[in-house]
C-alpha cells in the first residue's frame, strides 16, 4: 500500500479574501524575527552578562521559529518554550541585577505573545488549554530556583500568554461563526431558489393538467354521443367511436393519477378552461382601476391554449410587479403577431413618486422564475431588465403554431 502523504499545512489567514490579510502573518513574523534576534543577543550579553555565543544560540532558537509559526504554530511553540526555559536556566549561571526580569526577559515575552496569537488562530480549545497549563507549570517550576526570590512580575509570561491565547481564540471562533452563517445563508438561498422553481413548475403542471383535461373531456363526450348525433353510422364506425371514448377516459384517468400529487387541498378549479389572450384585457382594466395608467394593444390571433395561457400569466405577473414596485407608473402592454411568433411586451416607466413603503416586505421570487419557466415550456424567449429612465421592460416571444412547439 502506498504511503499516505501528509496534508500540506496552510498558512494562517490563508483563506482570507484580501491579499494583504493573507500576507499579514508573514509580515508580522518577519518583523518580530528581525527585531528580536539582535535585540536578544545585545540584552543577554550587555545587561545580563551572558556569554556571547550562548546568547546568540538562544536568540536564534527563540526568534527563528516565529517564521515557522505561520504554518505550524504548535511545533514552533515547542521549540520556543524549550529555548525560553533553557535561557532561564542559562541565566542562573551569571550574576545579573535584581531589577532585570527573570526567568523570561522582555524580548522572550514579546516573541511568546506573538506565538500565542498564532496558536489561538489555529489550534482547538483543548490544545490551547494544554499550552497555557504547560507554560504556567514551567513558569512556576522555575520560580523555585529564582535567584532573587519570586514576585508577580515573574509570572508575566503566563499571564500575557493566556490573554493572547484567549483573544486569538475568540477572534478565530467569531470568524468561524460568521463563515458558517455565510455558508448557511448561501445554502438557504440556493434551496429557496430551488423550491421556488419547483413550486412554479408544479403550478404550471397543474394548469396544463386543467387545459388537457378539459379537451380530453370534450373528446370523450363527442365520441360517446356520436352514435346519437349522427344517423346511419356503420357498426364498425360506432365501435371506433366507442374505442376513442374509452381510450380518452383511460388517458384522462392516468393523467389525473399521475398529476394528482401536484394538487393540494387549497387548489380548486379542476377541468376549468384556463385564461388566454382574450382575458388579458381584463387584467389591464383591473390594473387601471388600481390606479396605474395602462395603455393596451390587443391581438386577436388564434394561438394554442398553452401559448395563450403563458402570455396571460406573463402579463399578469408583469403588471403585478408594476403595482408592487412602481405604483402609478405609466405602463404599456402590447400583444402582437410577428411572423410565426407573438410578442408580449410590458413596459413601465418610473413611478411618479417613490413609494412611501413597499407594498410587500419580502418577495417570493416566483415572478421572473415563473416567466422563464413558462417561456421555456413553449419554446419561446424572454428578455427582462431595467430601463435607463428607471422603468422596467418585459418582452417575451412565443411560438404561434403547434408546429413550433414540437
Amino acid at each position: 500500500m502506498a504511503p499516505v502523504e501528509e496534508e500540506r499545512p496552510r498558512a494562517l489567514l490563508a483563506g482570507a479574501s484580501r491579499r494583504w490579510v493573507r500576507l499579514l502573518p508573514w509580515g508580522v513574523a518577519f518583523v518580530l524575527c528581525v527585531a528580536l534576534l539582535p535585540t536578544t543577543i545585545v540584552v543577554l550579553t550587555a545587561d545580563y552578562g551572558l556569554n556571547g555565543s550562548v546568547a546568540s544560540a538562544l536568540a536564534v532558537a527563540q526568534a527563528a521559529p516565529l517564521l515557522l509559526a505561520v504554518v505550524r504554530p504548535l511545533r514552533a511553540w515547542c521549540v520556543v518554550l524549550a529555548a525560553d526555559v533553557s535561557g532561564a536556566l542559562a541565566l542562573l549561571t551569571v550574576d545579573f541585577e535584581e531589577r532585570l526580569l527573570w526567568p523570561f526577559p522582555p524580548m522572550q515575552i514579546v516573541g511568546y505573545i506573538g506565538l500565542c496569537l498564532a496558536l489561538g488562530l489555529r489550534e482547538r480549545r483543548r490544545t490551547l488549554v494544554l499550552v497555557w497549563l504547560t507554560t504556567a507549570a514551567a513558569n512556576i517550576g522555575l520560580g523555585f530556583v529564582a535567584p532573587h526570590g519570586t514576585s508577580a512580575r515573574n509570572l508575566l509570561l503566563t499571564i500575557l500568554g493566556g490573554v493572547a491565547l484567549l483573544l486569538a481564540a475568540a477572534l478565530r471562533e467569531r470568524y468561524e461563526v460568521q463563515r458558517r452563517l455565510a455558508e448557511q445563508e448561501t445554502i438557504s438561498e440556493a434551496e429557496r431558489e430551488r423550491r421556488t422553481l419547483l413550486e412554479e413548475r408544479a403550478r404550471i403542471a397543474r394548469e396544463l393538467h386543467d387545459v388537457v383535461a378539459h379537451h380530453m373531456s370534450v373528446i370523450t363526450v363527442q365520441a360517446d354521443t356520436a352514435s346519437y348525433r349522427l344517423d346511419g353510422l356503420p357498426p364498425d364506425v360506432r365501435e371506433e367511436f366507442t374505442s376513442i371514448a374509452a381510450t380518452a377516459r383511460e388517458s384522462l384517468g392516468e393523467m389525473r393519477r399521475l398529476l394528482g400529487v401536484l394538487r393540494n387541498e387549497e387548489t380548486h378549479g379542476e377541468l376549468v378552461p384556463q385564461p388566454g389572450l382574450t382575458r388579458i384585457g381584463q387584467l389591464v382594466e383591473a390594473t387601471a382601476r388600481a390606479g396605474t395608467p395602462v395603455e393596451f394593444t390587443p391581438c386577436d390571433t388564434d394561438v394554442p391554449e398553452t401559448v395563450g395561457l403563458s402570455a396571460y400569466r406573463i402579463v399578469q405577473e408583469a403588471l403585478a410587479n408594476v403595482v408592487r414596485h412602481a405604483p402609478g407608473a405609466p405602463t404599456r402592454v402590447s400583444v402582437s403577431e410577428t411572423g410565426a411568433r407573438i410578442t408580449v411586451l410590458v413596459v413601465n416607466g418610473p413611478p411618479p413618486r417613490p413609494p412611501a413603503a413597499p407594498l410587500e416586505t419580502g418577495g417570493t421570487g416566483h415572478g421572473l422564475v415563473g416567466m422563464r419557466e413558462r417561456v421555456r415550456l413553449v419554446g419561446g424567449t424572454l428578455d427582462t431588465g431595467p430601463l435607463p429612465d428607471g422603468g422596467f421592460r418585459v418582452a417575451a416571444q412565443l411560438p404561434l403554431t403547434e408546429k413550433d412547439l414540437t
